[in-house]
């Protein structure tokens, strides 16, 4: 028993409030260093959820994931979108180094297909990213996809609404991300897995700025009428 619990702390499972413990959880490179100093020098984790909180979709949240789209394409694993709120346009994401073989885009019809699919993609040994727009989930079904994510090796994160960052969740990285002007955005670590919350930092997106919907609709959001012959 003595052996199980040491293993747990050393994993970082069991938080304890008296002291730091580095997590030895594999984890992904963010492709944002200022980000990657906030998680312990780690990034995205692998085996488990991550949850990225907004008010609504379009602030430059999809570019936190490009980086890691672009690497992980390359490397010929299968980049997941789950129920996006409107449609990523292929020539931005091939102007950003994304493989487009590589990319998978998947619409549910209601929340029992949603999570069977979205279990079935962090399941498959093909995956490598997983981004899904959820909506409401109980507590009961986060717990399931988590156990899903462990299953697997790769890197699920899921968008949701600002508000439920009021609520617990298994997530091993929880991040609040707001506006900040036209040209970057801040990001709030609400939960990280082995360590304290409350760190911050800003992202310049600028460069970017082409895969928000909200910024210029023509980019991520169809449909587009058909080219004339």
């Amino acid at each position: 028993m003595s052996e199980l619990i040491n293993t747990l702390m050393q994993d970082a499972r069991v938080w304890q409030g008296h002291r730091h413990n580095k997590t030895t959880q594999p984890a992904e490179p963010t492709g944002y260093q200022a980000l990657d100093n906030q998680l312990g020098g780690l990034g995205w984790p692998r085996g488990a959820l991550s949850e990225c909180l907004l008010d609504a979709p379009g602030i430059g949240e999809l570019t936190l994931l490009v980086p890691l789209m672009q690497r992980l394409s390359q490397d010929g694993k299968t980049v997941f979108w789950l129920n996006p709120p409107h449609t990523p346009y292929a020539p931005a994401l091939a102007r950003e180094g994304i493989n487009l073989d590589q990319v998978i885009m998947i619409h549910t019809e209601d929340k029992g297909d949603f999570l069977w699919t979205l279990e079935n993609c962090l399941r498959s040994p093909v995956t490598g990213l997983v981004m899904a727009w959820p909506g409401k989930l109980a507590a009961r079904e986060i717990r399931r996809l988590q156990l899903a994510a462990e299953a697997g090796s790769n890197v699920c994160v899921l968008f949701r609404e600002r508000h439920y960052a009021e609520q617990n969740s298994p997530a091993a990285l929880r991040l609040e991300l707001e506006p900040d002007h036209q040209q970057s955005l801040k990001v709030n670590v609400v939960k990280r897995r082995g360590s304290w919350p409350g760190q911050r930092c800003s992202l310049a997106i600028a460069h970017r700025a082409s895969l928000s919907h909200h910024e210029t609709p023509r980019v991520v959001q169809g449909p587009w009428p058909t080219a004339a012959r």
